[in-house]
């Protein structure tokens, strides 16, 4: 059944494998993006991505008030919430960067959440999806702030899976490492075969993960199609986690 999807950061992490294969199952994809704050940003993507629905709002709040009125309801909402792994031993590391971090992967999706949700509770019916970290799992030495921060995201899942039950609302997350993305695999180090034969041999598969395999976990937990499965954290790092 074709549902109200809203994806966030869609340019960045696994959004462009997400926003494609949501679209594959016939679902309204609304998709947010930071640049899309810019006119020619949300048409240049609209042009890219035939079907894709783009927002101009940026704000948790204004958001979620643009996709209500433009739309409806907000059937799921998969948070994609990317920040760069900042590389600093703990002693070294910087308080503001570390602020940065907890505002980009803990404060301004619980914000979101707590909008969309309000919206789900009125129709006892929704799904919510972050798109998270497998680090805070295993650990990451001198990605502390990093793997800190996406530790608080999966937080988020036990406890608000928990509180929003009762309105038929499941809370999950996928926990991506090791995902072929431009965000944390650039061309030039995918290109760079000794870097990527250093960074496989941590992965029990002994390969890095494609975006297409993140994106078949976000149709199944978005699309509804396990609507039983609430508060898990679910990693997707070929072994690693």
């Amino acid at each position: 059944m074709a549902d109200i999807i809203l994806l966030t950061h869609v340019r960045h992490f696994i959004g462009p494998g997400a926003v494609r294969r949501l679209l594959q199952d016939g679902h309204t994809v609304v998709c947010h993006d930071m640049s899309f704050a810019d006119a020619a940003a949300r048409a240049a993507f609209a042009s890219e991505v035939p079907g894709a629905e783009v927002c101009a709002a940026t704000d948790p709040a204004a958001l979620t008030a643009e996709v209500l009125a433009r739309f409806g309801q907000i059937d799921a909402l998969v948070s994609n919430d990317p920040y760069p792994a900042v590389r600093a031993p703990v002693e070294e590391a910087d308080p503001e960067e570390f602020r940065r971090a907890l505002e980009a992967m803990v404060v301004w999706p619980y914000t979101l959440i707590g909008k969309v949700a309000a919206a789900m509770k009125a129709r006892k019916a929704g799904r919510i999806l972050i798109v998270s970290s497998a680090a805070p799992l295993t650990g990451i030495p001198n990605y502390s702030m990093y793997a800190i921060a996406r530790g608080g995201a999966n937080a988020m899942v036990p406890t608000l899976s928990k509180e929003l039950a009762r309105w038929n609302i499941p809370v999950n997350a996928i926990a991506a490492n090791y995902i072929k993305n431009p965000d944390y695999f650039p061309p030039e180090l995918l290109a760079d075969t000794a870097a990527v034969a250093k960074m496989v041999k941590n992965i029990p598969l002994g390969r890095l993960g494609e975006p297409e395999e993140v994106a078949e976990l976000v149709a199944l937990f978005a699309g509804g199609r396990c609507g039983f499965v609430t508060g898990h954290v679910m990693p997707i790092a070929g072994g690693w986690a």
